[in-house]
Parts: structure tokens; C-alpha cells; sequence
């Protein structure tokens, strides 16, 4: 059937409930004008009068709980029924997790390197602090310094010859 506007709008109203007299002489001055909406209507109105002499169907006591029960199960089965690889939604997010993990391990490399850092400014910084600076003194002797702190070696053949 069309949808024929505020004829349409009182078939609906004619499903749910009586139309009132207002609604009524609406529906009469819209249907003297137009023949075709008039048999759809008289085709409507047999409908509708064969459904209302149809006893209503004997619901069980659990109805509701079956329905509930049902509701539940189908939204269970959408939440874990068809699970399936679906390529074009891992692939980005594996993408994503990869990217946050690989910044991650960045970052905290960096950090470490950082710490190190500074703890061996600060070793060095108290290992200057403790020691007196060297006097000029000392320093036009280097050579001589250097060569004490070599370690010497045992002359073998004198002391050969010692025994």
C-alpha cells in the first residue's frame, strides 16, 4: 500500500485503537475525494475486523524468562559466538601495540643511559673534590714520576753472578 499521508497516519491509529468522530469525519472527507484510497480502505477495515474476532494467542507463564533467556543467549553468541581473524582490524591495532612498545623500550633506554650519566659525573666530581690538585712543582717532574711507576724487572744475569 502508499503511503498516502494523513490517511496512512489514521490506518495506524485505526491498528492501535477506535478512531475518535474527529478523526473519523477526517478520514470520510479524505476518502470521498479519493476512489483508490477508499477500496484500500474498506480493505484495511475487513483486515482488521477479521484480526480483532481472532482470539488472542495463550502465552505461557514463563514467557518473559524464555524471551529474557533468549536475548541473553543471542547476545552472548554476538559477543563470542563468530569470532573470527579479521585481518583489516589486527593488523593496525597489532601495528599500534608494536609502535607503543618499541617508544616504550625507547624511552626507558634513554632514561637508563641518562641515569648512568649522571651517576658518573657525580663519581667523578667526588673522586676530584677528594684528591688536592697536583703542585706545578710535581708537574715539571712527570718524566721521572712516570718512570717510578713503572715496574721493574729483575736483572737475571746479576743475579746469576751473586750467588
Amino acid at each position: 500500500m502508499k503511503d498516502d499521508g494523513p490517511i496512512s497516519r489514521l490506518r495506524e491509529l485505526n491498528w492501535r485503537r477506535k478512531l475518535t468522530g474527529k478523526e473519523q469525519a477526517e478520514l470520510d472527507a479524505r476518502l470521498a475525494t479519493d476512489s483508490g484510497a477508499r477500496a484500500d480502505w474498506e480493505l484495511e477495515s475487513a483486515l482488521q475486523t477479521a484480526l480483532d474476532r481472532l482470539p488472542d494467542a495463550p502465552l505461557p507463564s514463563n514467557f518473559t524468562s524464555r524471551v529474557m533467556q533468549a536475548a541473553e543467549r543471542e547476545e552472548s553468541r554476538r559477543r563470542t559466538g563468530n569470532w573470527s581473524w579479521n585481518w583489516h582490524a589486527l593488523v593496525p591495532r597489532a601495528a599500534i601495540a608494536t609502535a607503543v612498545v618499541m617508544l616504550a623500550g625507547l624511552a626507558l633506554h634513554q632514561y637508563s643511559l641518562r641515569t648512568q650519566r649522571i651517576a658518573l659525573a657525580k663519581n667523578i666530581a667526588l673522586a676530584i673534590a677528594g684528591q688536592p690538585v697536583p703542585s706545578p712543582e710535581a708537574l715539571e717532574n712527570i718524566d721521572a714520576i712516570r718512570r717510578m711507576s713503572r715496574p721493574q724487572h729483575a736483572d737475571d744475569e746479576l743475579l746469576a753472578l751473586m750467588q
